[in-house]
């Protein structure tokens, strides 16, 4: 029996996926597969959709953005965050822990990478909690939860994806993340607190009582790296910056305090910080340019078509589909690294969505959400293996201390769920919503 394309397309994808084979590489064979089995299209359909697809303009802001990143974490902005933050809260129980999400959730508002996050802010505080006394399990599981923020908080990089790929204002996901952000990040912090309190995590010995005035002339002294997501996020929500220029305009600011201000700058430090940029961006447009090609398979081959009609032959409630694509992304995050998720499924299930009448805004933050749990889940959860080096203990011992931040992000992705105005409300007012 004669096998039909689409079979070949996943038959293919998932022996390519089970080989190791990198995502990009498996979207681009899979699609040349189906070139050569269906025979209707010429094969010149490859390099123009790669390219078609790199020559997205709102992309230049996932380059700009995560060098910003980079700069910042060289330029000492990073530590003088977490320097803020820790005469916040450092006297509670589990006060590194907390301090450790704050400053994760401040420094998302610079970089909007995940690992990155858990790289910049992990390598301050992991090893100031396990001077204090605190388990490498919660040093690391804290670092690396924390982390997860980096996908909600604008300026977020799967956002910037998801908006290109779902038609969808930039600013309009980036204002939709923050009430979602801050609920997260409060969800969080908790659960660190209450699990420092069962393990008997106490206060930070080396961080003095809140002193009001101290913590004045700290703020002061930090004025300019404070300063980093206000200047940033305000000149887009101002319309003074295109996301895209807020993300040149980042770079620009990061040069200007690391150099001038904090003079922790210099020319080999920039170096590298673009080396590491150009590393991340890299595989991350690879994997954009070859999923407008495998895109392109799809529609041909009416896959989100054929989706929307076996869902509906389920169930035509959207809250119980959203149940079900949700139960569907935390499968797929334990072996899907989070970009390559969103661009797989976004062209196929946004045609059903519309159909349901579902919220695009609504559901990217969701999904957003959800890929927050896979940086967290197995096999792959890259933020355990970014907190795993830091802290010198297994991925093993990683994923049983975040099992209470994953049971927090579920029941924060169900509240989300039933009650979309905390995602939809502030778009809606702000006039960027539907």
């Amino acid at each position: 029996m004669e096998l039909s394309v689409m079979t070949m397309v996943l038959i293919s994808l998932g022996a390519l996926f089970i080989l190791g084979m990198p995502v990009f590489m498996s979207l681009a064979v899979a699609s040349i597969v189906a070139l050569s089995y269906g025979g209707y299209l010429p094969m010149s359909v490859v390099h123009n959709s790669i390219f078609d697809g790199l020559n997205i303009f709102p992309l230049l802001a996932i380059p700009c953005f995560v060098i910003a990143g980079t700069l910042m974490e060289h330029g000492n902005i990073t530590s003088q965050i977490v320097g803020v933050v820790k005469q916040l809260v450092g006297r509670m129980h589990g006060g590194l822990g907390i301090t450790t999400i704050l400053a994760c959730t401040f420094f998302a508002a610079i970089s909007g990478s995940g690992p990155g996050t858990v790289a910049a802010v992990g390598t301050i505080l992991v090893p100031a909690m396990l001077r204090s006394g605190y388990s490498k399990e919660y040093a690391a599981a804290t670092s690396s939860s924390g982390g997860t923020i980096g996908l909600l908080i604008p300026p977020s990089n799967p956002m910037i994806i998801y908006a290109i790929l779902g038609n969808v204002s930039v600013t309009a996901m980036f204002t939709a993340g923050f009430i979602p952000g801050f609920v997260v990040g409060v969800s969080m912090c908790t659960t660190a607190w209450f699990v420092a309190r069962k393990k008997g995590f106490g206060a930070d010995p080396d961080t003095p009582p809140f002193n009001l005035t101290m913590f004045l002339k700290s703020c002061w002294s930090s004025f300019f790296s404070l300063a980093t997501p206000f200047v940033i996020l305000g000149s887009i929500y101002t319309g003074l910056c295109t996301p895209v220029e807020a993300a040149v305009l980042a770079i620009g600011y990061a040069l200007f305090v690391g150099f001038l201000v904090n003079r922790s700058l210099n020319l080999k430090k920039v170096y590298w910080s673009l080396l590491e940029g150009a590393q991340i961006c890299g595989a991350v447009l690879l994997i954009v340019g070859t999923s407008t090609l495998f895109g392109k398979i799809l529609t041909f081959e009416e896959a989100p078509q054929r989706l929307a009609e076996a869902v509906l032959n389920i169930s035509n409630d959207p809250n119980m589909v959203m149940l079900m694509i949700i139960g569907v992304l935390i499968v797929l995050g334990m072996f899907m690294e989070t970009l390559s998720t969103i661009i797989i499924l976004v062209p196929v299930l946004m045609p059903m969505l519309n159909m349901l009448g579902i919220d695009p805004i609504h559901f990217g933050v969701i999904l957003v959400v959800t890929n927050e749990m896979a940086l967290l889940t197995p096999p792959l959860g890259v933020n355990l293996f970014v907190a795993s080096r830091i802290a010198n203990v297994s991925v093993e011992r990683i994923s049983v201390g975040v099992l209470p931040y994953l049971a927090t992000l579920i029941l924060c992705i169900l509240l989300f769920t039933f009650v979309p105005d905390i995602v939809t409300w502030l778009p809606r007012v702000t006039g960027y919503g539907n």
